[in-house]
């Protein structure tokens, strides 16, 4: 799971991948002005998928805020 900024909107994007390093390439080249935030390592694809649903709602955007990102990061 990883979570990009979009530079210059400042909105959080949140998705799933198993080769983030392929993932970020592809985000990169098609959509410029993202940088990487945050990655987090989960064990199986179902959690992911719970994670990656909730981190995308308003409760879970404000945890990502509140505990996941430091302020640095969101700078």
């Amino acid at each position: 799971m990883f979570i990009f900024l979009k530079e210059r909107q400042g909105r959080l994007y949140v998705g799933s991948t198993n080769n983030l390093p392929r993932r970020l390439e592809e985000h990169k080249k098609d959509k410029p002005g993202f940088k990487l935030l945050a990655y987090i390592a989960v064990e199986n694809e179902c959690k992911v998928r719970e994670l990656e649903k909730y981190f995308k709602t308003g409760s879970g955007r404000a945890i990502l805020k509140k505990r996941i990102l430091t302020d640095e990061a969101l700078a």
